[in-house]
């Protein structure tokens, strides 16, 4: 016989419905940050690329605004499809079927004392709380209408707490006068608690005796008066809502009934007592809202002030998940209050988004100025450099089968000869050289594989250092005619072809527009477009200048971009001059500033964007002036011709 132990276990296979997909990857980094760098360069702050993203959420994981959406649209359906008149709608239903069974009973009997009594019954008001508190003490000849009178005073009484404390109503079915009681004493015993609490006396072993003798209805555990507090202020302030949300006529007729609750007026007076001294103690709660409820599924008391509640909870996270308010952080959102109102998947997503978040800080992707704006971090440019250099240099072309090498400790540039080593060279070993020595000397009886004496060194000569400012036109005219991203992208570009291929080099950027002013690259990739008149080429030229004569041993170059003529330029005082169309002094301020760098050796290249030919004629008219040139490029070959124009000086 085969042992059942060995007998073959059978699997069953299928989707996971536990949740999300624990093997999912929970974020891709260098996708979110080539998201945020697109955004950048499209003008974007650091600061919007990334709430971008985190609106838009990624691949497999939903983003804010689609989580937004699941919030107002569970919102829009637990108003449209429930109304709050549903206790009112049972006692009607309750009041009328005990009404009827005491009419047919009485019209059994033939005696004055029943008709007296159908005339009382007659001579009821006409809304349902004087109804029910007429009969209060009417003595019932039915019995079926007796308990359904009865009916009515105890699901009044079982709503009333349902309101207010988690599971009362199941608990106080069918309710015993000795339980009635019980939840009277209990009342008692919390309002002396809150009351005392309120003086600011210290009730830690008050709270703790009233959780021992009534704990049991607080099945959310809480461990000391504060926490009780916020527990019951919350579902009261939902209560309240709920009762603002209804029409006047039917509140009124709930405040009639609730004196009915159980036969006895004290249950009502007790929780209005509750009422008021969890609003004093607890006012910022939402005590005013209210909501519009308009479906056909009516709701019971308790079952209205958990819908009011839930509708706070989705106001919070719709609030949470906008992020609009100062500081806001994707840690704010209550995961525990999304997953319970949207599912698992949802708080998945904003788990995710919130690590993702985390993720690029930590990795330094981001970082904090002194005003609390946040800026993109020398690490982040780097990434964002090397992108855009890479669609530079694909645009560039014409360098089929080179590799981009970084030769450690290069002093200069290889010349084509080699010498001997001597003690303290650093160049690099010429490998065929050093190869072919070695086999000469082993040929002469040498047996030694390879002798110091054998290596040669490549030669190189010093290479020439460029110190080079790009001066970038900040106008109103490059943000309206949707030349701000090429900018700022050639910027980009030329900043990591220089920091990385050409370390000796020195690159300053210089921004120009009413003023003019050097900028680090964060600044300017950082940098928002502001309506303001005025190219001020004249000033850019004069700091163009300070900075290239610190540098007497770097061959200058100038690049310009711009898009307009001069129109302004720097008075003695400091203050900037602006005219349109330009005045005959702003143009000589400009080209004297351009005579006085080529009077330094600068290499000029004007960078002409548009095609109005006032703009271009100048130009020309400058860089005949200056030996430089001009270059009329496309948006999207801006960076190339940048770029490319820097190598050809460079190689020169």
């Amino acid at each position: 016989m085969a042992d059942p132990r060995r007998r073959r276990l059978r699997y069953a296979y299928g989707p996971y419905a536990g949740g999300p997909d624990p093997l999912a990857p929970p974020y891709d980094i260098r996708e979110a940050m080539d998201q945020i760098g697109r955004d950048v360069m499209e003008g974007s702050s650091p600061r919007q690329a990334l709430q971008e993203l985190l609106r838009r959420g990624m691949e497999g994981r939903n983003g804010l605004d689609e989580l937004t959406r699941q919030v107002w649209e569970r919102r829009r359906d637990l108003q449209r499809d429930n109304r709050l008149d549903g206790t009112l709608q049972q006692v009607r239903e309750l009041l009328e079927r005990a009404t009827e069974a005491e009419r047919e009973a009485l019209r059994n009997e033939d005696s004055d004392d029943a008709r007296f009594r159908e005339m009382q019954l007659d001579a009821l008001p006409n809304d349902t709380g004087g109804q029910v508190r007429e009969l209060n003490e009417y003595d019932w000849r039915s019995s079926d209408a007796r308990e359904a009178y009865e009916e009515i005073r105890d699901l009044l009484g079982r709503e009333m707490l349902d309101q207010r404390f988690e599971g009362m109503k199941q608990a106080m079915e069918n309710a015993s006068p000795e339980d009635v009681e019980r939840i009277r004493e209990m009342l008692d015993d919390l309002n002396d608690l809150l009351a005392n609490h309120a003086q600011g006396q210290d009730t830690t072993e008050q709270f703790g005796e009233f959780m021992r003798k009534h704990g049991e209805h607080f099945p959310e555990n809480p461990q000391n008066t504060e926490e009780l507090v916020d527990l019951l202020a919350a579902r009261a302030a939902a209560a309240q809502r709920m009762m603002n949300s209804m029409s006047a006529e039917q509140r009124a007729e709930l405040m009639e009934l609730a004196q009915q609750a159980f036969g006895d007026p004290r249950l009502a007076q007790s929780l209005q007592q509750l009422d008021a001294q969890l609003q004093g103690l607890r006012p910022g709660e939402d005590w005013q809202g209210q909501g519009r409820f308009r479906g056909d599924n009516p709701m019971g008391m308790g079952e209205a002030t958990r819908a009011m509640e839930e509708l706070g909870q989705l106001d919070n996270l719709a609030e949470q998940l906008a992020q609009s308010y100062p500081g806001a952080r994707m840690e704010d959102i209550d995961l525990d209050a999304l997953a319970e109102m949207l599912g698992p998947e949802a708080a998945a997503s904003a788990r995710t988004l919130a690590e993702l978040e985390r993720e690029l800080q930590r990795q330094g992707l981001f970082e904090r100025a002194a005003d609390g704006s946040l800026l993109l971090s020398p690490k982040a440019l780097r990434t964002l450099g090397q992108s855009v250099l890479r669609d530079v240099a694909d645009r560039i072309g014409g360098r089929q089968g080179e590799r981009e090498t970084r030769r450690a400790g290069a002093a200069g540039e290889a010349n084509g000869a080699t010498r001997p080593w001597e003690f303290g060279d650093t160049e690099a070993w010429s490998v065929p050289r050093t190869l072919l020595n070695a086999q000469l000397r082993r040929a002469g009886g040498d047996a030694r594989a390879l002798d110091v004496s054998d290596v040669e060194i490549v030669e190189t000569e010093q290479r020439t250092r460029a110190a080079v400012a790009l001066l970038v036109d900040t106008s109103w005219s490059m943000v309206a005619e949707g030349r701000w991203v090429p900018m700022k992208r050639t910027a980009l570009a030329l900043h990591q072809l220089i920091s990385t291929r050409f370390r000796g080099d020195d690159l300053s950027l210089i921004t120009f527009g009413r003023h003019a002013q050097t900028v680090e690259l964060g600044q300017l990739v950082g940098m928002e477009g502001v309506y303001m008149q005025g190219t001020n080429l004249h000033h850019a030229l004069l700091l163009a200048q300070q900075r290239l004569a610190r540098q007497p041993d770097a061959m200058p170059v100038v690049l310009v971009v711009t898009d307009g003529e001069p129109t302004a330029h720097l008075e003695r005082d400091g203050e900037a001059f602006f005219d349109y169309p330009p005045a005959p002094h702003t143009i000589r301020n400009t080209i004297d500033g351009i005579d006085r760098l080529t009077g330094m050796d600068a290499q000029f290249t004007f960078f002409v964007l548009g095609d109005d030919p006032g703009l271009a004629a100048f130009m020309d008219r400058v860089a005949r002036r200056c030996g430089g040139r001009v270059v009329n490029p496309s948006l999207d070959g801006l960076g190339a011709e940048v770029v490319s124009d820097y190598l050809r000086k460079r190689r020169r």
